[in-house]
């Protein structure tokens, strides 16, 4: 299973990614970046898994707790601006 080895890499990419796209003052590019964390939150738990790297996994399981507030937030955000037009 040497190539879950490899998976650290898109996770960091991906991660790498969300955050510059969470930067964004643009409301649809930050939700990109909000979906983009949870799919790096994933690829993390599976090469933490691999890895057996237990805090690395609950790390990212609080990470993807935290996004979702984000998420949430945003999207109340794009609904007060809708309502506002």
């Amino acid at each position: 299973m040497a190539y879950l080895d490899w998976v650290q890499w898109p996770a960091m990419l991906v991660t790498v990614l969300a955050a510059w796209l969470i930067g964004s003052q643009r409301s649809g590019r930050r939700m990109i970046g909000f979906v983009c964390f949870s799919l790096s939150n994933v690829l993390w738990v599976i090469w933490g898994a691999y890895a057996e790297a237990f805090a690395l996994i609950a790390l990212q399981v609080c990470l993807f707790l935290m996004n979702l507030r984000g998420f949430r937030k945003n999207v109340k955000g794009q609904e007060r601006e809708q309502s506002h037009d």
